[in-house]
């Protein structure tokens, strides 16, 4: 017995043995059910989207439970750190009570999983984002079976097929929810699948809680390579100085410390005007901006950027074209991220570029960088738009070693970090391995393709 999730990947249960007398659902996604399944739409087993008629009667000052999307965990859980008046709530949110179950219905947040029993609201009630669907169990149903049969792979994958909407902003129809036919089993047997699946997957979460915080311990023992190497050298035995920086402490008494002003040229960027057309449609100069940050997280040397812009944007702006083999990085809302160019490139205003001289080597530069996070922190201005000045920007120090010594450093960090993040990337995939077998464990165990009566037993 297999569930298959996703091209070629197959999820073995093995270990749970089908039920004795199957027969057809009549439903071509579901296949055969368990003998005496009965298939019923979520109609006839829910109530969808309820009004709030129980909360007419409280005061307007009776506090409630917050829910904006971000609060609702994927496969479950929701964050209720936040409380408002119901006065300030009854109208425009979505209202749900403990035991409801809600669902996510705008892309991605439906197909990540989202959605929620909900239990341990303020005074039994929340109101949250219009973009929730909600699910109230009849007597025919266990909520928590339901809540499952809402985190199968079918009811995603169906839902998804079913959205509407254009671009970005599709969404799950309430008429979906209604006409969804999973199979029901009786009551107690609900409640015994339920109940299995509560244990089951709270080992597999506790699994992939492990494994995420080995990947934090991971990553900061990446980290702390980077900053050892370029702050401290690779030779524990060499003698120390105080460099005078706070951060950066002692360095090897050969190295400089110096302002990264005066070992590369500082290009502060600009955006050509956005309301000439000419400067945007058929550019073919890589211009970076805050559109590469996700792809700044993640390499050392950039290529191609999201915007290109036209050399006679270029020719009518502040904006260079600088050099490939420079340090561009990020001094506005995400701060510090930095990477390579690999060819000539410009950059917008919430971005620096440093064009090294013979004493500093880009790669250098970008560890170095990589290595003031904290410095960068305490640099930093404003809450709602975070940005560090150009009078820091202008003072920011680095240690400066010889350059064969630089080059030393790069090629120890570069060896030493790869091993480390292939250490990284495979426990991502036992992590989603886990993932998959929760999913897989759900779907299977809430159309009956496994007999987990006797596992919940145990």
């Amino acid at each position: 017995m297999s569930d298959r999730i996703g091209p070629g990947r197959e999820i073995p249960l093995r270990r749970y043995r089908p039920y004795p007398a199957y027969k057809d659902s009549g439903v071509e996604w579901l296949g055969e059910i368990p003998a005496h399944w009965e298939v019923k739409r979520l109609r006839f087993m829910s109530e969808s989207n309820p009004v709030p008629s129980e909360v007419r009667g409280l005061p307007g000052e009776t506090e409630v439970s917050f829910v904006p999307m971000e609060a609702v965990g994927e496969h479950g859980g929701l964050s209720l750190e936040t409380t408002k008046q119901l006065a300030d709530v009854k109208a425009g949110y979505t209202y749900f009570r403990d035991g409801d179950i809600v669902i996510a219905k705008i892309t991605p947040c439906f197909e990540n999983g989202k959605g929620a029993l909900a239990a341990g609201l303020t005074n039994g009630i929340a109101f949250g984002t219009t973009e929730l669907h909600v699910l109230r169990s009849t007597e025919r149903a266990d909520r928590r079976f339901m809540f499952y049969v809402t985190l199968s792979d079918a009811f995603r994958r169906l839902g998804e097929a079913d959205m509407f909407g254009a671009g970005g902003q599709k969404r799950v129809s309430e008429s979906f929810l209604r006409n969804f036919s999973p199979a029901l089993p009786s009551l107690p047997e609900q409640r015994a699948i339920a109940a299995f699946l509560d244990r089951e997957t709270a080992r597999i979460d506790a699994l992939v809680a492990k494994k995420e915080r080995l990947i934090d311990l991971l990553q900061e023992q990446r980290t702390a390579l980077i900053t050892r190497a370029v702050t401290k050298g690779l030779d524990p035995n060499v003698p120390m100085k105080d460099s005078g920086v706070e951060w950066l402490g002692e360095i090897p008494a050969h190295w400089d410390a110096d302002r990264v002003k005066w070992a590369a040229q500082m290009v502060s960027g600009h955006t050509p005007d956005k309301k000439v057309e000419s400067y945007w449609q058929g550019g073919d100069i890589p211009w970076v901006s805050l559109a590469d940050t996700g792809q700044l997280r993640q390499v050392d040397y950039i290529a191609t950027t999201a915007v290109m812009t036209t050399s006679d944007g270029i020719a009518h702006s502040s904006a260079h074209v600088l050099p490939a083999g420079t340090v561009v990085f990020s001094r506005d809302a995400t701060i510090g991220l930095c990477a390579i160019t690999r060819a000539g490139m410009a950059v917008s205003q919430h971005f620096i570029g440093w064009v090294c001289g013979s004493r500093l080597r880009p790669e250098y530069l970008l560890f170095a960088l990589r290595s003031m996070t904290r410095e960068l922190e305490r640099l930093t201005m404003g809450a709602t738009v975070r940005t560090v000045g150009m009078p820091d920007v202008k003072s920011l120090v680095t240690p400066i070693p010889p350059p064969s010594e630089q080059d030393g450093i790069v090629s120890h960090v570069l060896h030493h970090r790869a091993r480390i993040d292939g250490l990284v990337a495979k426990v991502h995939d036992a992590i989603e391995r886990l993932k998959e077998l929760r999913t897989a464990l759900i779907s299977a165990a809430v159309t009956g393709k496994i007999d987990v009566r006797e596992a919940a037993a145990a």
